[in-house]
């Protein structure tokens, strides 16, 4: 099966699950899409502030998302493309997508309070304390795990079973575009802030700055040692 065959099952799949799987959740749960959410009730500049839709969707996008680009690859070389498609379309659907629908949806029914707030009020201290103790061992397995993946992947040095050592020009490329990237997040952070463009506009210039961001890279690629990056 090629690519752009894989890729119409997921929209035809994602899609439909989206329009019909989403809405029977939404009225399962009799959720009001014309309540006003805590951000609207308890507006304050600081803790509570309404966001554009497009915004919250990318933040939600970029969180369910993010690991996808990074280990599906990987996990595709092992285990072939069936275990890992299977798993994006039906883990993605029936746990992923409705476990977020859930935390979120709870969330919002609880003056935007996190889930450890939330696990307190229904279940007890106790309760909250085992589940913020898994979140944070959780969390330094995830990060550990995320770290060994992106070490791996920005390793600017080969050895071969000679002992000889060489550079890797994409793994090289690919260190130089993430680090320009991570420093145009925070200059296209400042920018949305501080100017009133259309969303439209500030979207083009991140696509701008993502675009430069490559070229620079391939053209100047950064070798530094799996060892470094892992520090």
């Amino acid at each position: 099966m090629n690519g752009i065959t894989m890729m119409i099952i997921a929209i035809v799949v994602l899609g439909g699950a989206y329009l019909l799987y989403g809405r029977y959740l939404q009225n399962k749960w009799g959720i009001d899409p014309k309540a006003k959410t805590p951000a609207y009730e308890m507006e304050d500049g600081v803790d509570y502030v309404p966001a554009d839709t497009n915004v919250v969707f990318g933040h939600q996008f970029a969180s369910i998302a993010g690991a996808g680009p990074i280990n599906g690859p990987i996990q595709a070389a092992i285990f072939g493309w069936l275990p890992v498609l299977l798993w994006i379309l039906i883990g993605g659907v029936f746990f992923g997508a409705v476990q977020d629908f859930a935390s979120m949806y709870a969330s919002v029914k609880n003056k935007g309070r996190t889930i450890g707030y939330i696990i307190e009020e229904y279940i007890g201290k106790l309760g909250k304390k085992l589940f913020l103790l898994f979140c944070w061992l959780f969390c330094i397995l995830v990060v550990a795990a995320f770290a060994d993946v992106v070490a791996g992947t920005f390793n600017g040095f080969a050895t071969n079973d000679a002992g000889a050592v060489t550079k890797v020009a994409a793994n090289g490329a690919v260190a130089t575009t993430s680090m320009l990237f991570i420093l145009e997040a925070v200059a296209l952070g400042f920018f949305l802030k501080y100017t009133k463009f259309n969303k439209w506009v500030n979207t083009a210039v991140a696509i701008l700055l993502l675009v430069a961001a490559i070229v620079l890279g391939l053209n100047f690629p950064m070798y530094v040692s799996l060892g470094t990056w892992h520090i």
